[in-house]
């Protein structure tokens, strides 16, 4: 049994876009997400062709890197996820209200507090995106 994804991780709705954690590796994590139609994001992007945005579903990619990130440094981890390092974003296919998806990372190399990713998001076969990013967890300057 895995943990709840918000004991892990400090986002919360209507900004956490993880819903469960499937399975985990030594070096990735499995989670999963459904987009349901009520989300309020679906009223403007776009009115009468709904289709989730792009940079949401990176997002669900990078929320599950911190997951990873989150149980490899295991209970005690003060501060915030930050993410440090964007590149090579690929669309595939767009996914729609009520779609499930599948998002993976993969953990590439770590040093220095940051632990550098790839990610991939998939509905059903249809390959979605992928991304290659890097992820540090940091106490945010000035807070108290």
């Amino acid at each position: 049994m895995f943990p709840a994804v918000t004991d892990l991780i400090p986002h919360r709705p209507p900004f956490l876009f993880v819903d469960e954690i499937v399975s985990e590796g030594p070096d990735s994590l499995v989670a999963r997400r459904t987009f349901r139609p009520e989300e309020d994001f679906y009223r403007g992007h776009y009115p009468g062709s709904p289709i989730t945005p792009g940079v949401l579903l990176c997002e669900a990619v990078f929320q599950t890197g911190a997951l990873h990130f989150a149980r490899k440094q295991g209970s005690d981890h003060p501060g915030v996820p930050i993410l440090a390092k964007v590149e090579n974003v690929r669309f595939r296919n767009p996914v729609y209200p009520g779609d499930t998806v599948t998002i993976e990372v993969r953990q590439k190399e770590a040093f220095g507090g940051f632990i550098m990713m790839s990610g991939s998001v998939r509905c059903g076969e249809k390959r979605v995106l992928s991304v290659d990013f890097s992820v540090a967890w940091k106490l945010p300057e000035g807070k108290v």
